[in-house]
């Protein structure tokens, strides 16, 4: 299968080692910048082919595109409208990690009579999660509640706002700053980022989780006239919501977003070192009583990888998995040839059970939340 990947970032240059290491992709990895494509010919071995292309340019990802099955992409998401437009013109399948409702939305109305796939939100957060609260979710008679919660976060966190950057700092003030989709007492509504601030214990570490935008994916349409509440909220340690909500809110640094992400950039340090929790918790109806069931598992980074290889985040490492997967399990034909894919149509044992889908089989289930 011929595959155009766009974007070598560190997220993309890990989905292109998983893809050129299975030996059933032919792997073009594109980006404007020639050092981050040098760093895959670094890596000894075959690897895949790379060629620079201005990535905003909507002419230049036609032609790129020409001739590809699909298409994966690991640009900012802002560009991801953009990409879709270039992969419907060029007839090639489209998958993608955007967390951006705006930018699915309109996937959305692209894939309309498309005659090819658009799969948007193959990550951990939109992606992983919807997957499993809606395998959870379809057990229940009457859905009661369905809550996820998603944190990628430091595992020796020092600073004052205990983070260090472990993906996109265009990605997460994005979700800091948008409207979030929830369904209360059976109505879908909007949520303000950052309130509905709550506290919890996992595995003896006390954290917080407050609203973000985006981590739904899908699910209140999918869900809709079926579950009484549903939310999504960030996982972070306690006392960074509010730094945040002073930054962006008391300092208007929402208003003026790139000022705050250069500030990040030049002062919290990236990390390799980082833990992503995952964990979704369902009540409702079965067989006349009340029940609640609970997916919980702690994915760590990988600093000496089995193969021999680069040392991986969490982050990486689940993100990756996650369009990689999806990408296999279309490949395989167990996903729709054609139109918007949601990722709740991904059935959860086929993706534990996928090559990639694995890593998150590998990761420590938690045996409890207080």
């Amino acid at each position: 299968m011929r595959v155009v990947l766009l974007g070598a970032g560190h997220i993309g240059q890990t989905i292109a080692r998983l893809l050129q290491g299975s030996g059933d992709y032919e792997v073009t990895v594109v980006d404007r910048s020639a050092q981050a494509l040098q760093l895959l010919a670094e890596d000894g071995g075959p690897g895949p082919a790379t060629r620079v292309v201005d990535t905003s340019d909507g002419g230049a990802l036609r032609q790129v595109l020409h001739g590809a099955d699909a298409v994966l992409n690991a640009l900012p998401y802002h560009l991801a409208t953009l990409a879709a437009s270039a992969a419907r013109e060029a007839r090639c399948h489209y998958f993608d990690l955007t967390e951006d409702v705006a930018a699915t939305r309109a996937i959305k109305q692209l894939a309309e009579g498309a005659a090819t796939a658009f799969m948007p939100q193959c990550g951990l957060a939109p992606g992983f999660i919807g997957i499993v609260a809606h395998h959870l979710a379809q057990s229940f008679e009457t859905l009661h509640d369905v809550k996820m919660r998603v944190g990628a976060l430091p595992a020796f966190p020092t600073n004052s706002l205990k983070y260090n950057l472990t993906w996109s700092v265009d990605g997460l003030i994005n979700e800091y700053c948008h409207p979030c989709e929830a369904i209360r007492e059976g109505q879908n509504i909007e949520v303000l980022p950052l309130e509905g601030l709550e506290h919890f214990s996992l595995d003896g570490t006390e954290y917080e989780a407050f609203n973000t935008s985006g981590g739904l994916g899908t699910l209140c349409e999918t869900l809709a006239g079926r579950v009484r509440n549903l939310d999504y909220k960030s996982v972070r340690y306690p006392g960074h919501r509010f730094l945040m909500k002073m930054l962006l809110e008391e300092l208007n640094l929402n208003k003026d977003q790139e000022t705050l992400k250069d500030i990040m950039r030049r002062s919290i340090p990236s990390t390799m070192q980082d833990v992503v929790l995952v964990f979704v918790t369902v009540s409702g109806m079965k067989r006349g009583s009340l029940v609640q069931e609970v997916f919980a598992r702690k994915i760590f980074a990988e600093r000496a990888p089995s193969d021999g290889g680069e040392p991986l985040s969490a982050i990486q490492i689940t993100t990756a998995a996650g369009i990689c997967a999806a990408l296999d399990l279309f490949r395989e034909g167990r996903l729709p040839r054609r139109g918007f894919i949601r990722q709740e149509q991904v059935a959860l044992p086929d993706f534990l059970a996928n090559r990639f889908g694995q890593a998150y089989q590998q990761s420590r289930q938690v045996q409890s939340i207080g």
